[in-house]
């Protein structure tokens, strides 16, 4: 069987010669292997396949190597080339409309095909597209058929059926379920996987859809404007991401987190000058080498490779054997026992437990506001000490459970929510207004003389807690703690302010701890989540496990119990 090998290979379309449509893309696919290449549309997934077949050569130049056991592709002549495509190499395309003639029957297209490389005369090319189409599944009556007369799943199958039509070693199945229904997506799914097995080919399914990558491979490559960002076997990379732009791949597929409210990579594509990041436009975590320089894909873990100056998703605040002890006249309270937490950039992770377990304590030590009897906690390699961090830009703020106990109520609007930055006096008070106008309008309050002027005690408690969050947004933290800001709240109120709030943190790229006791609501939100009992972490990890099927009898029991406080939200 075949090897596939690609090294530094760049494409670029003529019409637009200074853009690489596809930049140093360097990867293998073994013998029987099966490779998913995903990414946005655009991203450059079809046009590496199109290349791999040479069939983009008066439409592009290519530069690199592409190597099949060892013969160089991009070298040879059309002929030679032609003598490679469906025999070494074919492809099912992913327009099935597109790609089959409308005046000639399938029956006729697949027999056209098997004369032409297989050497074979019409009567056994008839007989072997018959076989073909028992092969996948389709009666033989729809040789006769012209694309039009079958369904788009019948089209699907009969394409493949074509692309095996000359027993190729690798197959490149483009798209192969797009526009399908789900019934016609899992017959297509089902009938890659048992020719796979059956006859041993390598595979490179590439798709936009990640279920369908997820059940049809092994391997993974994540591509974004023509660069590979991501490398690594399938299910780690799908439930683990390591780049920033792979995590916002996953968190927009409802496959992949069937909890969760979808929410987009915010921002779109741009085409950046190759000195740079390609991601940086949308980057969570970009920081100014970003802008001047073009990462390289480098090996981070074992079988896990990454295109990130930051090696990527960085962790912005951890807190280590943090211990926290309250003397009280009954005796000792061990709020906090040991407690490990990470925080990673653009993370979202739920803190849950009941009253008194210690979430809140715990929360006020990551934030600076309570100092551990033992243990650090460290934002950006920082060490957390006092307020350190909360006086600080781009540090860390805090959003209370009521509002009213964190402000004066008997300040103005504009007063309460530009209070951090007239302490910390780096504007000039009409910057310090902009920007408190700039908050507000982010929160989805009014931000004319008017509303400014108003004080604490006369908005409602859905505005209040707005002015919280405006109040923390002046200061554009990088983390943002929210300590059961919708508990006070009416069902409603409170659905529009963590709709806001997610929100917020989506485009803003800031991450946040939420502490709950809501697993429904954590479910929605959380992309991490721990579970906090008498003081002590006794679960952590993603959010789509630990909230549905946690593994320690603790954090069980603890789950059954509150989950009578969300039993609305399943």
């Amino acid at each position: 069987m075949a090897t596939l090998e690609l090294s530094h290979l760049f494409v670029r379309y003529r019409q637009d010669a200074a853009i690489n449509a596809v930049h140093d893309a360097n990867f293998s696919l073994s013998p029987g292997e099966s490779l998913g290449i995903v990414g946005e549309s655009g991203s450059g997934k079809s046009t590496l396949a199109m290349t791999v077949m040479g069939l983009l050569e008066a439409k592009t130049t290519v530069t690199g190597s592409i190597r099949l056991d060892g013969t160089e592709l991009t070298t040879m002549t059309e002929r030679q080339r032609d003598g490679y495509r469906w025999r070494r190499i074919a492809i099912a395309f992913q327009n099935s409309l597109d790609v089959l003639n409308p005046v000639m029957t399938v029956g006729a297209q697949i027999a056209e095909a098997i004369t032409r490389h297989m050497a074979l005369d019409r009567e056994s090319a008839d007989e072997r597209a018959r076989q073909l189409f028992n092969m996948v599944g389709l009666e033989a009556k729809w040789l006769q058929a012209y694309p039009h007369e079958l369904s788009g799943g019948m089209r699907q199958k009969a394409l493949i059926a074509m692309s095996l039509s000359c027993k190729p070693e690798i197959l490149i199945a483009d798209e192969p379920t797009m526009a399908l229904d789900s019934e016609s997506k899992a017959e297509i799914i089902d009938l890659l996987k048992r020719l796979q097995s059956e006859r041993g080919f390598s595979m490179i399914a590439i798709s936009h859809e990640l279920q369908v990558v997820s059940a049809l491979t092994s391997r993974i490559l994540v591509m974004y404007t023509g660069n590979v960002v991501e490398v690594g076997p399938t299910r780690a990379v799908l439930e683990d991401p390591l780049h920033p732009y792979t995590r916002g791949l996953t968190y927009a597929s409802p496959s992949i987190h069937p909890f969760r409210d979808m929410w987009g990579i915010p921002g779109e594509i741009v085409i950046t000058e190759e000195t740079q990041c390609p991601f940086y436009s949308r980057c969570t975590q970009r920081i100014p080498a970003c802008l001047h320089q073009h990462p390289a894909l480098e090996t981070i873990r074992p079988d896990r490779q990454v295109a990130c100056l930051r090696g990527g998703i960085v962790t912005l605040l951890t807190g280590v054997a943090l211990n926290k002890t309250y003397r009280t006249a009954g005796g000792a309270i061990r709020a906090c026992d040991q407690c490990d937490i990470a925080i990673r950039a653009g993370e979202v992770v739920a803190l849950i437990g009941q009253s008194g377990s210690g979430k809140t304590t715990l929360a006020q030590m990551l934030c600076g506001i309570t100092r551990p009897d033992t243990g650090t906690a460290v934002f950006d390699g920082r060490t957390i000490l006092g307020n350190s961090e909360t006086r600080r830009t781009g540090g860390v703020q805090m959003v209370f459970q009521d509002p009213l106990s964190a402000t004066n109520e008997a300040l103005s609007i504009e007063q309460i929510v530009r209070e951090p930055l007239d302490i910390l006096r780096s504007d000039t008070m009409a910057q310090r207004t902009a920007k408190v106008r700039s908050a507000l309008q982010q929160v989805q309050l009014p931000h004319d003389d008017l509303f400014l002027r108003r004080k604490g005690h006369t908005l409602s408690g859905g505005q209040r807690q707005r002015v919280a969050i405006a109040r923390a947004l002046v200061m554009e933290p990088r983390l943002m703690i929210a300590d059961e800001i919708s508990s006070m709240l009416d069902p409603s109120t409170a659905a529009n302010i963590l709709r806001l709030l997610k929100g917020l943190q989506n485009l803003l790229g800031f991450s946040m701890l939420y502490i709950t006791h809501d697993i429904a609501l954590a479910r929605k939100i959380a992309d991490t989540a721990y579970v906090m009992h008498k003081g002590r972490l006794v679960e952590h990890g993603p959010a789509s496990r630990v909230l549905t099927s946690p593994n320690s009898e603790e954090a069980k029991r603890l789950l059954r119990k509150l989950g009578l406080d969300s039993s609305y939200g399943r």
